[in-house]
């Protein structure tokens, strides 16, 4: 592809589809989210507090410290969820995102699946084992 064909398209960025359940023995009532940004610059998976509450996640962490890109600092809440995207699952903290955020899949989620990000395809795919100690 040259520059001409990639004028106007991001590369670099994707959306993808998410289900996410209150953590259970035997979840059932598992919740979409369509169009969440994947953003391994992101540390954390921003999903709407609402919803979230809705669902019956509590809050486990209070007034979390995150930077924003443009340098200022907000606070938001931290809950514990399941967190599942194609064959890819994990449990994981998700901040309760106000109506103004943006819903992104994290870094940290991604690594719990374990995936990593194939930038040209707009997909995950699944990055191998995960080291289970150094040598």
């Amino acid at each position: 592809m040259n520059s001409k064909q990639r004028k106007g398209k991001s590369v670099g960025t994707f959306k993808v589809d998410v289900e996410v359940a209150k953590v259970t023995e035997h979840p059932e009532d598992w919740k979409s989210f369509r169009k969440v940004l994947v953003d391994t610059g992101s540390e954390a998976t921003w999903l709407p507090e609402e919803d979230l509450i809705r669902m019956g996640i509590k809050i486990f962490k209070k007034d979390v410290a995150f930077l924003m890109p443009n340098g200022q600092v907000i606070t938001r809440d931290v809950g514990i969820a399941l967190i599942r995207t194609g064959a890819f699952k994990t449990v994981d903290e998700v901040v309760f995102a106000k109506p103004s955020d943006l819903l992104i899949l994290g870094a940290h989620t991604l690594e719990g699946f374990p995936a990593t990000v194939d930038v040209y395809h707009k997909k995950l795919v699944a990055s191998g084992p995960m080291p289970a100690a150094a040598a």
